[in-house]
């Protein structure tokens, strides 16, 4: 049994909290002199480049080999990025490109912006098959619903963004594609037979392993092929079992976050952090809703009684612990490997702008239109992972290009309400090209019935798809694959006919 203060370093080291500000709090500062493993920055630690490498560097004038996380998938999900949009087009635009050159390049360039700013640990890629069409909370975050597709982009992005000296995380193992509920809310049921979880669901996390990815990411999920009881994050079975022995992974094994319901409302979060580590987790996210150093407090005082009782093994906790120190090392010499001097944005990523171009598809040939746009924006009910922060849309990089074009957004509420949505929706556009931009029609039964009363009555009309393309209307359809700033430039491209300018560096 490690003595009490032993304990507290062990139990400290295996935590990933989160906190709020651009600055390190004095909690955090404090915790990585007594054994704090790591942080997770999210999108409210992030104001510029400069200043994440000014932060990071605070962390690690505290600890040199602190883990300094980041939730960015240079997609929709984006912190890094989060107050533009991202740069980047996205795990599903980069498998309708389906160049696993081009993926490894795009996520090596994330890979170096990542490096400079002084972030080692990046919970990305998402190495989901999103086999069901209707899932509420993958989508575009994954490379497609093909498994082979998704295996060889995985590991392409595995590759390219350790190139960079930043460890990839393969995530939500074993597979969040075939669900319809959103683990944020809710135990998703991944209701598959052993060989269908085999010729799906884990063939990316094997060509992610065999790409060498440092870390995985575990999913709330309950999958009774494996485990009819325990989700995922909890189960000795699936963490140790499949992803250890099976599968043969050897690093290190991180929880999504977990204050999320999918394990939280059952067991709470000390007792869902203790079962996780248990299971074989060797690090707790604590994610983007918890942000203060009482629940840091909650969850080590957990874990240390947790050891002290007996209900988890020291040597389990000795081992998670070592794992953590082990990815430090890979992270510090990686780190000794970058040129860590610059800063990129305002401008962003020039193989991302160029990546987005390759990506979008058009059916219908009245492109580019004349004159100004009337471009109306349907915001559906966002996917939670995508921050709120985080624009999209085009009507900025189309007014860009075509001056005096208008644009207005709408709501469900709003036009539910109505008598006749459409005519609200045509108002403004007479004479004038009419844009409708949406993400997944196809999953909002309201929003298909507006957008087809609608190109009833202009059938010339331009539908932008901007989340999963499943349902074609429109005289002009364009498949973005994603709602990404550069994705959004790039249609706004071919519809003025011209690139957007480039923005001037401040």
């Amino acid at each position: 049994m490690p003595k009490q203060g032993e304990l507290a370093k062990l139990a400290a080291a295996v935590l990933q909290p989160g906190f709020v500000g651009t600055t390190a709090p004095d909690w955090v500062r404090r915790w990585l002199g007594e054994g704090l493993g790591g942080v997770a920055l999210f999108a409210r630690n992030v104001e510029s480049p400069a200043q994440v490498a000014a932060l990071t560097a605070q962390l690690r004038a505290e600890r040199s080999d602190v883990i300094v996380a980041i939730d960015e998938e240079a997609g929709d999900v984006t912190r890094f990025e989060s107050r533009h949009g991202s740069s980047r087009p996205g795990n599903l635009a980069l498998g309708a490109i389906d160049d696993a050159k081009l993926t490894e390049a795009v996520a090596r360039d994330l890979g170096y912006e990542l490096a400079r700013a002084g972030i080692t640990l990046d919970y990305a890629p998402d190495t989901d098959v999103n086999s069901n069409p209707d899932n509420p909370v993958i989508g575009v975050r994954a490379f497609g619903a093909e498994p082979q597709l998704v295996a060889r982009h995985s590991a392409a992005f595995v590759r390219g963004i350790q190139d960079a000296g930043v460890a990839a995380c393969a995530k939500h193992f074993p597979g969040h594609g075939d669900t319809s509920v959103d683990s944020h809310h809710d135990v998703p049921l991944i209701d598959r037979s052993r060989a269908e979880l085999e010729a799906c669901e884990l063939l990316p996390f094997r060509a992610a392993i065999e790409a060498g990815v440092q870390v995985v990411m575990t999913g709330h999920l309950l999958v009774p092929a494996f485990d009819p009881e325990l989700p995922a994050t909890l189960s000795r079975r699936i963490l140790t079992g499949l992803l250890r022995e099976e599968l043969g992974f050897d690093g290190l094994i991180v929880t999504d976050g977990i204050e999320m319901q999918g394990v939280a409302r059952k067991y709470g979060l000390a007792g869902a952090t203790v079962r996780a580590i248990a299971a074989g987790a060797d690090a707790i996210c604590v994610g983007g809703g918890l942000a203060g150093e009482e629940t840091a407090i909650e969850l080590r005082d957990a874990i240390m009684a947790a050891v002290e009782s007996g209900a988890l093994p020291a040597e389990r906790l000795y081992d998670a612990a070592s794992r953590v120190q082990r990815l430090a090392g890979w992270t510090t010499g990686a780190r000794k490997l970058v040129d860590v001097a610059g800063h990129t944005w305002p401008d962003g990523s020039a193989v991302g702008f160029e990546a987005a171009r390759r990506a979008v598809r058009v059916v219908g040939a009245a492109l580019p239109i004349d004159g100004s746009a009337h471009v109306v924006e349907f915001a559906a009910a966002r996917n939670i992972a995508v921050g709120e922060e985080t624009p999209w849309g085009l009507s900025t990089p189309l007014d860009d290009l075509l001056p005096g074009t208008t644009s207005i957004r709408l709501t469900e509420n709003y036009l539910t309400g109505l008598t006749d949505p459409a005519a609200t929706v045509l108002a403004g556009a007479d004479g004038r090209a009419l844009v409708l931009v949406v993400r997944d029609l196809h999953r909002h039964a309201w929003l298909a019935e507006v957008i087809t009363a609608v190109v009833a009555r202009r059938p010339d009309a331009i539908v932008v798809e901007m989340g999963v393309p499943v349902t074609v209307l429109g005289g002009v359809h364009i498949a973005t694959y994603g709602a990404t700033r550069a994705l959004g430039k790039a249609a706004a491209e071919l519809i003025a006919g011209s690139p957007v300018p480039a923005p001037i560096a401040a």
